[in-house]
Order: C-alpha cells, then structure tokens, then sequence
C-alpha cells in the first residue's frame, strides 16, 4: 500500500466521518409522557402479575428488598426479552432498553413510578 493511497483513505474516511449526522443521544429519562405511560403498564400490566402493591403474586415481588443483589443489566434483559417458560411476556416490542432500565432503577430504589394521566405535570 503507497503512502498516498494511504493519505487519501485515511482522509475519505475522516471526511465521511465528519460529514455523517450526528447520533441521538441516548435518553436514559424518559419523557414526562413516557414516564406515565410505563407506570401505567407498571401498575397494570406488570401488577396483574407481580400484585398491584408489586409485592408478589404469580410473579415474584418487584421491591427493593427483593431485587436487591439481583445484577441490573438481568433485571433488564428479563423486562425486554421475558422468561420463556413462564407467564413473564417480553416487552421489547414496547419500550427501548433506556426506558427498561429506567424502570428497574426506580424500582431498585424503591420509588416505582407513580401513575399519573398523561398530560399531568410531574411531581417536583
């Protein structure tokens, strides 16, 4: 490979590079909106399972205490790709891996996401 091949390959690249669209940012917060519509299908449809406190039922309890010491990046993976075998539905087809792991640190943290209508202000 010539010198000037090489030049010129390393100056396509950084000039496609430079002029590609720049990338979102990931939003690890959801939106206002957003957020009510998973604490929606958090007390819903996940509480149809796990209990409507999401201290347990069919599906193991969704507390602090309980998920405590379980890794967040399974937490996660269990909420967008389910547990086959089971009642646990995959719910990638709903919500991006952000909005999943937003979930699981709220509920991590002991502070579910509250249900509010969907054009409500949040709680400050």
């Amino acid at each position: 490979m010539t010198r000037a091949w090489r030049g010129a390959t390393v100056n396509m690249l950084a000039a496609a590079l430079l002029s590609a669209p720049a990338m979102a940012p990931a939003q690890p917060t959801p939106t206002h909106a957003r957020q009510a519509q998973l604490a929606h299908w958090l007390r819903d449809d996940c509480g149809a399972c796990h209990g409507m406190t999401l201290r347990g039922g069919l599906g193991p309890p969704l507390t602090r205490e309980a998920l405590a010491g379980k890794p967040p990046e399974s937490l996660v993976a269990t909420v967008l790709y389910g547990r086959p075998g089971t009642a646990m539905p995959p719910w990638h087809p709903f919500m991006t891996q952000d909005e999943a792991q937003w979930l699981i640190e709220r509920l991590r943290a002991g502070d579910p996401p509250a249900v509010m209508p969907v054009n409500a202000a949040p709680a400050r």
